[in-house]
């Protein structure tokens, strides 16, 4: 079977408390993404009972029998899981109140749809677009019509394979639209459409470029044809069917964006709100920077190296267009999303493993703009506030007191100021900004930003052995519960998860943080402790307070990205071992093929990258290091097919459910005593063999660095 015969699109559908998942068809980091509209106000899109239409860019269509009825914005139709079928590049389903079948496939900037209509006295199909804006009737087969959303221009073209009449119009508050008939007796009705953010002609073009005389099973070929293309970069033998179908709807969640929306060489930015030349270089949007710099940054490089170095400039763009990095940069522009300057990871990540297409300077200099002159608090964007003051000539973010009204008016109400988080947050970020400073040459900045990245010692309370929160004089924050201290979310002192996870938040000095902890044993029983932690009363209760740390194992919550990186941390520990154990029974608990398969939000990706590296057995455990962590593969064989050709290989000898230790392994034949290593083998093509067993070695992976010692790899 291929790769893009095992994508379930269904999987995450249903969320295990906030947000679910879309089956979205899209080609990789296309900028057309389909999925049907189904009932609003049911989040969890596999339990919506209607589907209300189907998307063409700011508006939809929707196909129906009964043009008479009286309320056309209102239609939808009940449908049936058992009478549908979605892959990454296609959707059909049956409109069961209007017996009409319904497919859609895709291309970069256009969709190709097909409607069955079983009974044919007429053949109908609702357009909706944005109220107050643009439609016109082209011919009696295209219309064109357009509207502004969130600020951004929206224009679709729409091509009919049957000539069609217009039947009526209609506007409300929130919508307009109109009714479309297709000729007499039309038994199937083919609509091409295709967008822009530039203009309508523009659109046009699009759909001459990427659909002209292509029919429905042509274009749901090609696109089929690039998804394979894209998941066969990684190619895996042996394992479990249900883990093989984990792994590629993994991998292809990791691929839909960020998106290209460049459009013959030019494309509309938001952050100055002007049309720019590409220059050669696609123009990147759609990012969840906080939680995307973690894992799925890392792998897209490894699979597409050039690719990421256009995202790379595109930031830099962004920059340029707007005076800052943005943090979510979306096509609407910047959204004040999370908290960090986690875009420097990003860029000093890829310029540290030895990819350079792109301008280091400016990348630097935008780096430590928001590094200096732009507010750290969370959800906010803006200049320099008086806590930020706190950070810069302290060394710490500063807390309320208990009882104490928040006075500082650039905080955002419900997001608070998450104290801690911010600290230890900026300390990684401003520990890239110095690395990048330094490989520029820069050492007054390296030095600068060095001690920056220092910070997180700051708020390590040896009282307690957590992080935690520190007022503006200095002093701890008292009584201070490491659980569930910080109100809803944790937001007075974190992001979304409480100290027992942040207080692993350090990636960028692991030994240092070891070192605070009271050294490598001391460190384990910490990590043992976290895993065990329970929750001082209800399961609910904890749930209530924090609904972002799902997919709990004591106090580790798999279903928020903080804790991403933490399994791995046992590799700096007497116990390497510890780690392939929590991390099988992580990927074994939490991931599944099933509509409750992913155990938080998907954050664009995030939560399917880490499972596509951890099934590698591989993990970047701090992006702005070139060194990968080892963990425990799940597959007999992993291929990864390098862009100038040639294959990494990672061979677990003897893997099974019960064989999950590492016995022994090496590296092109070298003994790797070390339970990591270095992307330069990953890029040379090297093999990795790991011999596996059902019992630990516990003496395999120790020859670890501890506190000390430093690693710039």
């Amino acid at each position: 079977m291929l790769a893009v015969d095992y994508v379930n699109p269904m999987i995450g559908t249903i969320g295990h408390l906030l947000t679910s998942t879309a089956p979205v068809v899209s080609l990789p980091h296309g900028m057309m993404k389909l999925a049907p509209i189904t009932t609003p106000g049911i989040a969890d899109k596999y339990l919506a009972d209607r589907i209300f239409g189907f998307p063409a860019g700011c508006g939809y269509l929707l196909p129906v029998r009964d043009l008479a009825a009286a309320e056309p914005s209102g239609r939808s139709s009940r449908y049936d899981h058992d009478l549908e079928t979605a892959a990454p590049y296609a959707y059909k389903v049956l409109l069961e109140d209007e017996d009409i079948e319904a497919e859609m496939t895709v291309s970069h900037q256009s969709a190709h749809y097909r409607f069955r209509y079983a009974s044919r006295p007429e053949a109908g199909l609702i357009v909706g677009y944005p109220a107050g804006g643009s439609f016109r009737r082209l011919s009696d087969r295209a219309v064109r019509f357009g509207g502004t959303v969130a600020g951004v221009p929206h224009f679709t073209q729409l091509e009919f394979s049957q000539p069609v009449e217009l039947v009526r119009t209609w506007a409300s508050e929130r919508q307009a639209g109109c009714v479309l008939r297709a000729a007499a007796g039309a038994g199937v009705l083919e609509v091409r459409a295709s967008i822009s953010h530039i203009d309508g002609e523009q659109a046009e073009r699009n759909l001459r470029r990427e659909l002209a005389g292509c029919s429905f099973e042509e274009t749901r070929l090609t696109a089929r044809e690039t998804w394979q293309r894209a998941l066969g970069r990684l190619g895996v033998t042996g394992g479990t069917e249900e883990q093989k179908t984990i792994f590629y709807t993994s991998l292809y969640r990791s691929l839909l964006n960020m998106s290209s929306i460049t459009e013959d060489g030019r494309y509309y930015s938001a952050y100055d709100g002007r049309i720019h030349d590409s220059e050669g270089r696609d123009f990147y949007v759609a990012d969840n920077i906080w939680d995307t710099y973690r894992c799925l940054h890392p792998l897209q490089l490894l699979l597409d190296p050039e690719r990421k170095q256009d995202m790379i400039q595109s930031y830099v763009r962004m920059y340029e267009q707007s005076g800052w990095l943005p943090q979510f940069p979306f096509v609407q522009g910047d959204l004040p999303v999370m908290t960090g300057n986690h875009t420097a990871a990003l860029i000093y990540d890829v310029y540290n493993k030895g990819y350079r297409n792109f301008d280091a300077a400016k990348a630097f200099e935008a780096m430590k703009v928001n590094a200096t002159q732009i507010t750290m608090l969370p959800w906010v964007h803006g200049p320099l506030t008086e806590l930020d003051r706190v950070y810069l000539e302290q060394g710490f973010y500063p807390a309320l007191r208990h009882g104490e009204t928040e006075r500082v008016p650039e905080v955002h109400g419900f997001e608070r100021r998450q104290s801690v988080a911010v600290t230890l947050e900026h300390a990684y970020d401003d520990w890239c900004v110095a690395q990048m400073a330094q490989s520029l040459g820069q050492e007054e900045d390296y030095a600068a930003f060095a001690k920056r990245g220092q910070n997180y010692r700051n708020v390590y309370n040896e009282a307690n052995g957590f992080m935690s929160p520190k007022s503006a004089d200095g002093e701890w924050v008292e009584p201070f519960d490491p659980k569930y201290g910080g109100g809803l979310g944790g937001r007075d002192y974190f992001s979304e998860c409480n100290a027992w996870i942040y207080s692993f938040h350090v990636q960028h000095d692991i030994e240092g943080l070891i070192a605070l902890m009271g050294g490598p044993e001391q460190f384990e029983a910490r990590l043992d402790a976290l895993f065990e932690e329970q929750y001082d009363g209800s399961k609910y209760r904890f749930l209530g307070q924090f609904p972002d740390a799902t997919g709990l194992i004591g106090q580790y919550c798999q279903g928020n990205e903080p804790a991403f990186h933490i399994p791995y941390l046992y590799n700096y520990t007497p116990s390497p071992w510890k780690a392939q154990r929590r991390l099988r029974d992580i990927m074994k608990l939490w991931y599944q093929a099933t509509p409750t398969g992913i155990c938080g939000d998907e954050d664009n990706g995030a939560m399917s990258s880490w499972y596509v590296f951890s099934a590698m057995g591989l993990y970047p455990i701090c992006p702005g290091k070139a060194i990968y962590e080892i963990g425990s593969p799940l597959f007999e064989k992993t291929e990864l097919a390098l862009p100038g050709g040639g294959t990494f290989t990672i061979r677990a000898e003897g893997v099974s459910a019960r064989n999950k230790y590492i016995q022994s392994a090496d590296i092109d034949g070298r003994p790797l005593e070390e339970p990591r290593i270095r992307h330069e083998d990953i890029a040379a093509g090297a093999a990795l063999t790991l011999r596996m067993g059902e019992r630990p070695n516990k003496a395999w992976g120790t020859g670890v660095r501890y506190a000390g010692q430093t690693d710039k790899a």
